[in-house]
C-alpha cells in the first residue's frame, strides 16, 4: 500500500475518533449553561405544571437527566412547551436541543425530517375514549362517528388507516392544542376522542365525573414514545441515548437515588461502570465519569421516575405493563453501559 494512502487513512481515522468525542450541540449546550428541551403543552404524568407552576412528568425527568449528564446538575435545564404542529420545526431550527415530549418514532420521521429517535422511554398504544352514555363498547361501533384528533400526528394517520382498513367511515374534528381537544370532547363536539391510552387516562382524571367516560379495550396502533434529536451530531445523539439507558440499567441493577452512595462500594462490575467507579464511560461521551451517578442521585432510575409520575404513587396509577423491566415481563431493556 502506498505511503500516502496509509497516512490519509490514519488522518481520517484520527478525525473520526476526535469527532466521536466532540459535537456541536454538546459544545453549544455547555457554553449556554443549560439544556433546552421541547415538551408537550401539558399532559399529566409526562409534562405538565403543578399547582405552583413547576413542570413535572416522565418527559421532564428525561430532560433533567440529560442536564445531569452534561452538567452534573439536573437543575440546569429549561423547557419549551410545543404543540404537535410546532415540535419538529423547533428541533430542526435549533430552538430546542432535544424533544423529550411524547414523540412516536416512525421510519418517515427518521428519514425525511433530518431528525432521529434515540430510544423509547414509554411503550404505549393508541386508543379511543367515549362517553359511557354513547353505549359503544367496540371500535367497530364507531362507524360514522365524529372523532376529535390532533393534526400532524401519527395518531391522525393511524386513525384514518384503521377506519380504511376496516371499511368504516368517521368524521374528524381536528384541533391543534391537546387541552382544547379535551374541552371539545367534554362539551360534546365529538362522539369520541383518540390519542395514546396514557394520555386518555390522564385526560379522564381532569373531567367532571371521570367514571362517565370509557377507554375502549381495543388498540388502534402501537405508539412507542421517546426523545428525538437532530441528525448529523452523533455525539449528542449518544448523550441522549445513553442517558436513557443509564436510567434503565440503574433500575435493573437495583441502584436508586436512596442507595446510590452505598452502591459506589459495590463489587458488581456493571454497577462500577454505571456509577463511574470504573473510569472511561464519561470520557467516551465527552462528560464527567460520574454522569450516571448524578442522574440517579438527582433524578432517580427509570422505575423511580415512572412510579412518581405515572405509577401507583401518582394520580395516574398506571401499572408498568410493557414498561416494566424485561426481567419482569416488560419491554424495558437497558443497553449495557460498558
Amino acid at each position: 500500500m502506498p505511503i500516502f494512502r496509509t497516512a490519509a487513512g490514519a488522518l481520517a481515522l484520527a478525525t473520526v475518533t476526535s469527532l466521536a468525542h466532540a459535537g456541536p450541540t454538546l459544545d453549544t449546550v455547555k457554553k449556554r449553561g443549560y439544556v433546552q428541551c421541547g415538551v408537550s403543552t401539558g399532559i399529566q404524568g409526562f409534562s405538565s405544571p403543578d399547582s405552583k407552576g413547576n413542570w413535572q412528568g416522565l418527559d421532564v425527568d428525561m430532560c433533567r437527566a440529560i442536564a445531569a449528564t452534561v452538567f452534573n446538575d439536573a437543575s440546569k435545564f429549561r423547557l419549551t412547551p410545543l404543540t404537535t404542529q410546532a415540535r419538529f420545526t423547533a428541533l430542526q431550527s435549533g430552538e430546542v436541543d432535544v424533544l423529550t415530549r411524547n414523540v412516536t418514532p416512525t421510519m418517515a420521521r427518521d428519514t425525511t425530517l433530518g431528525l432521529i429517535s434515540t430510544g423509547v422511554n414509554y411503550y404505549d398504544s393508541q386508543g379511543v375514549m367515549v362517553s359511557a352514555k354513547l353505549g359503544v363498547k367496540k371500535l367497530r361501533e364507531l362507524d360514522g362517528a365524529t372523532i376529535c384528533v390532533q393534526p400532524g400526528t401519527v395518531t391522525e394517520l393511524d386513525l384514518a388507516d384503521w377506519f380504511r382498513a376496516n371499511g368504516l367511515k368517521f368524521k374528524p374534528v381536528v384541533i391543534d392544542k391537546y387541552d382544547e381537544i379535551v374541552r371539545a370532547f367534554a362539551a360534546g363536539r365529538c362522539d369520541a376522542f383518540t390519542s395514546d391510552k396514557s394520555q386518555l387516562a390522564a385526560s379522564r382524571t381532569t373531567l367532571e365525573q371521570p367514571d362517565n367516560y370509557l377507554i375502549l379495550d381495543e388498540n388502534i396502533a402501537k405508539s412507542p414514545l421517546g426523545p428525538m434529536v437532530r441528525q448529523g451530531d452523533d455525539n449528542w445523539f449518544n448523550v441522549v441515548r445513553w442517558t436513557l439507558n443509564a436510567m434503565l440499567e440503574a433500575e435493573e441493577f437495583g441502584v436508586t437515588s436512596a442507595n446510590v452512595d452505598s452502591q459506589l462500594k459495590s463489587n458488581n462490575p456493571n454497577v462500577q461502570r454505571i456509577l463511574g467507579v470504573t473510569p472511561g464511560m464519561g470520557k467516551n461521551l465527552g462528560v464527567d465519569d460520574k454522569w450516571a451517578y448524578n442522574i440517579v442521585k438527582q433524578v432517580g432510575n427509570y422505575g423511580e421516575s415512572y412510579e412518581r409520575n405515572l405509577g401507583m404513587a401518582s394520580a395516574m396509577k398506571l401499572p408498568r405493563g410493557l414498561n416494566a423491566q424485561w426481567r419482569d415481563g416488560g419491554q424495558m431493556y437497558g443497553w449495557p453501559v460498558r
